[in-house]
């Protein structure tokens, strides 16, 4: 019997199929900790929720939209802002919360207009410019009393318990629901026009791909994210201060996550993320030199391993964990010949 190679084009793999069942084992397992674990934990993995959200929303954007932002720390203050404004006006705290984080999407939406026919490094530095601009006209509400900022007074109405484990809940709805959507959206045409805009956007448009349209969806994903995790930080610290909400350093930290984790990979912002979370844990109290070791790390991984953590184990061990693409198998067929006489 002679056999001869056949190609065989799958996007469900056995690995696939492990990695999902237990992906959702761990989402179960995560929305029960409040049942298990202390307060210390849970505020912890709050935080890490928060910073997954951010890093993958950056590299939703940047990894697979190609679309370079240094001022995504906008939205991250304006769902927190709008927060606090939506619970001023007698909203009840945690619908304030999530309304926050919509309405920066809203604004994201609004500025696309003019953002998303910037290119390159003027979309870069213009994102920027919008997040300054932000930040000053929030600074001149009479709520806020500038720089010295307010507080979510609602929260102080709920028990500490509480409201440790409500805003928990929420952080892992908001990341789930959020890398859900981006999930679905990476697997469907729009995910393959992102990719094309990404790669050469002149040949995309050539090829009959909405080009503003598809940049416009992913614009709009990656600053609702924002401003969800903005109004979700608002909820563990209460305390709201323009500058430490508007400041570039959350994008750095967005950049960051996703470079080491490795940029353009789905599986890449959440490592990053976790690494991220493991060094601020560790070193944070560091003060200045805490931020130069996240920088000398970042343009290592930049120059050493410029795909990143997850990217270069997928390239070196051809490994995909999530079933985003198509694996190419070549399988052996088998073809019956006649014995012959001797």
């Amino acid at each position: 019997m002679n056999r001869r190679p056949g190609i065989a084009i799958e996007r469900w793999t056995p690995l696939s199929r492990a990695a999902s069942a237990m992906t959702a084992a761990l989402v179960a397992i995560l929305a029960m900790a409040p049942l298990f674990l202390g307060a210390n934990a849970i505020d912890r993995l709050t935080t890490l929720f928060i910073y997954v959200l951010l890093g993958t929303m950056w590299n939703a954007l940047a990894g697979y939209g190609g679309l370079v932002s240094v001022g995504q720390q906008a939205f991250f203050g304006i769902g927190a802002y709008a927060a606090i404004r939506l619970s001023h006006a007698g909203i009840a705290v945690y619908p304030a919360l999530i309304l926050g984080g919509l309405l920066a999407g809203l604004f994201s939406l609004l500025l696309s207009s003019f953002a998303l026919r910037l290119r390159g490094g003027e979309f870069a530095i213009g994102m920027w410019v919008v997040a300054e601009l932000c930040h000053l006209l929030v600074n001149l509400d009479g709520l806020v009393q500038g720089e010295t900022g307010t507080s979510l007074i609602a929260l102080d109405a709920i028990a500490p318990g509480h409201r440790r484990d409500d805003t928990y809940w929420l952080a892992l709805a908001a990341m789930v629901t959020l890398l859900a959507l981006v999930f679905a959206l990476l697997r469907g045409r729009l995910g393959g026009s992102i990719q094309a805009i990404r790669d050469n956007e002149e040949a995309a448009a050539s090829l009959g791909v909405r080009v503003l349209a598809a940049k416009r969806i992913i614009f709009i994903i990656a600053g609702t994210g924002c401003g969800m995790a903005g109004a979700l930080w608002l909820a563990s610290s209460i305390t709201f201060q323009p500058q430490a909400y508007f400041g570039v350093q959350w994008t750095a930290y967005m950049i960051f996550m996703a470079l080491v984790g490795g940029l353009g990979t789905f599986e890449g912002p959440i490592l990053g993320a976790v690494l991220f979370f493991a060094i601020e844990l560790l070193f944070g109290a560091s003060g200045i030199w805490y931020l130069v070791g996240l920088g000398a790390a970042a343009l290592i991984f930049a120059l050493f391993l410029p795909r990143g953590l997850w990217g270069t184990v997928e390239d070196r061990f051809d490994l995909r964990l999530l079933p985003l693409g198509y694996t190419v198998r070549i399988a052996a067929a088998a073809e019956p010949t006649a014995e012959r006489e001797r």
